[in-house]
C-alpha cells in the first residue's frame, strides 16, 4: 500500500502482529478521521477481521488533548468496571519508536453514525426517538457512575469544573486575539458571577457527546459504542449534558454548531423533550438552563474565535472552514445568542 501519515508501514506491522492474538499480516490501513483530533484508521488484517487503531496528530499536538494513555484508561475502565458501551480495548503501544507517537487498538464496532441530516435518511421516526433515548440514556450512565469504583478518581480535578471552563476558554480567547471583541468580555465576566451551584458529585464529563461520536445499532437506533473520550475528565454533568444539549439544532434553526446536523430532521423529538428526559433520568433539575445555553454559545465562540485567529494569519493548516470573514461573523453570532439567553 502506498505511505499513510502516522504510519510506519513495517514496524507497526510487527507490533500488530506480535501483539494481537490471532490476528495475521498483511493489515491494510485506511485513515477514516483526521484534522485537529487523534488520527484514526481502519486496520484489516489477513483475514479480514477489523481493528481501529488510534494515535495522535503528526503535528500539532496538544498534552491534554491528544495523550493516549489517558484516552485508553478511559476506556479500558469503562470496558472493565461499567455497562457503559464502549470498543472493546485490545492493545496499546507505548513504545513511540514504533510509528513516532503511542498508539491504541481497539475493536471495530460496525452501526450507524449520525454525522448529518443525510445519515438519518433511512431512519423511522420510532428509531429516532429510541436512539434520543438510549443517547441520554448513556450519558446518564457516564453522569451518574461511580467514578472510584471504576478506577477513575484521580482522573482530574473534582470541584470547579465550571469556573475552569469558564477560566481556560476565556484565557484561549485572549491568546489568540486579534480584533476587540467587548461583548465576549462581557459575557465572561456576567457568566463568572453568575454560575450556578454544582447540584451531586462529579462524574466523567465526555466533553463532546453527541450523534456523531456515537455508533447506533442500525436496527433498534440505541447506542451500542461511546467513541473519542479524548477530551473526557471529571466534571459537573449539568455542564457537561448542557454542552450536548447546544449541538441538538431544530427544524428551522440556522444558527447551529455543526453543519447539516442530523436533529434538523423534524423525525427527531425537540431540544425540551431531551433536556426533560435528562431531568428524569438523572435526577438533576435544569432549573439554570438558560445560563447553560448562555454558556455553551459564548463557549463556541471562543472556539471559533481560534479558527478565525488562525485563518488571519494564514495558519488554516489545511482546515476546511468557511470564509474567514464569515467565520467572524458566526463568532459574533454565537455571543449575541449567548447574550439573549443570558438576559444580558
Amino acid at each position: 500500500m502506498s505511505e499513510l501519515k502516522g504510519i510506519e508501514l513495517d514496524s507497526v506491522t510487527a507490533w500488530l502482529a506480535a501483539n494481537l492474538a490471532g490476528s495475521q499480516a498483511p493489515y491494510n490501513f485506511e485513515l477514516i478521521a483526521a484534522g485537529g483530533s487523534n488520527l484514526t484508521y481502519r486496520v484489516t488484517d489477513e483475514k479480514g477481521r477489523v481493528f481501529v487503531l488510534r494515535r495522535p496528530p503528526v503535528k500539532g499536538v496538544v498534552a491534554t488533548a491528544h495523550d493516549m494513555s489517558r484516552e485508553w484508561r478511559i476506556m479500558d475502565a469503562l470496558n472493565r468496571h461499567t455497562d457503559i458501551p464502549v470498543p472493546e480495548t485490545l492493545a496499546y503501544c507505548e513504545d513511540a519508536s514504533v510509528t513516532g507517537a503511542s498508539f491504541y487498538v481497539m475493536e471495530f464496532v460496525d452501526g450507524l453514525i449520525l454525522r448529518d441530516q443525510t445519515s438519518t435518511e433511512g431512519l423511522t421516526e420510532t428509531q429516532a426517538r429510541r436512539a434520543t433515548e438510549s443517547l441520554v440514556d448513556v450519558q446518564v450512565a457516564f453522569h451518574t457512575l461511580d467514578i472510584d469504583k471504576a478506577g477513575l478518581g484521580d482522573l482530574g480535578k473534582r470541584d470547579d469544573y465550571l469556573q475552569r471552563q469558564l477560566k481556560r476558554w476565556h484565557r484561549q480567547a485572549e491568546a489568540v486575539r486579534t480584533r476587540e471583541l467587548p461583548l465576549l468580555d462581557q459575557l465572561h465576566a456576567a457568566l463568572v458571577e453568575g454560575a450556578p451551584e454544582s447540584q451531586g458529585r462529579p462524574g466523567l464529563a465526555h466533553g463532546d457527546y453527541r450523534f456523531d461520536n456515537c455508533v447506533l445499532d442500525k436496527r433498534s437506533g440505541e447506542v451500542i459504542a461511546v467513541l473519542d473520550w479524548e477530551l473526557c475528565t471529571l466534571g459537573d454533568p449539568l455542564v457537561d449534558f448542557c454542552w450536548s444539549l447546544q449541538y441538538w439544532a431544530e427544524p428551522g434553526e440556522r444558527l447551529t454548531f455543526l453543519q447539516n446536523p442530523p436533529t434538523l430532521n423534524p423525525i427527531f423529538p425537540d431540544r425540551a423533550f431531551v433536556a426533560q428526559l435528562y431531568e428524569h433520568k438523572s435526577g438533576y433539575r435544569l432549573d439554570d438552563l438558560n445560563y447553560y445555553r448562555a454558556f455553551g454559545w459564548w463557549k463556541m465562540a471562543c472556539i471559533v474565535e481560534g479558527v478565525y485567529a488562525r485563518l488571519k494569519k494564514g495558519a488554516g493548516g489545511g482546515m476546511k472552514t468557511a470564509p474567514v470573514e464569515q467565520v467572524g461573523q458566526m463568532v459574533e453570532a454565537y455571543l449575541e445568542e449567548a447574550r439573549r439567553s443570558l438576559g444580558a
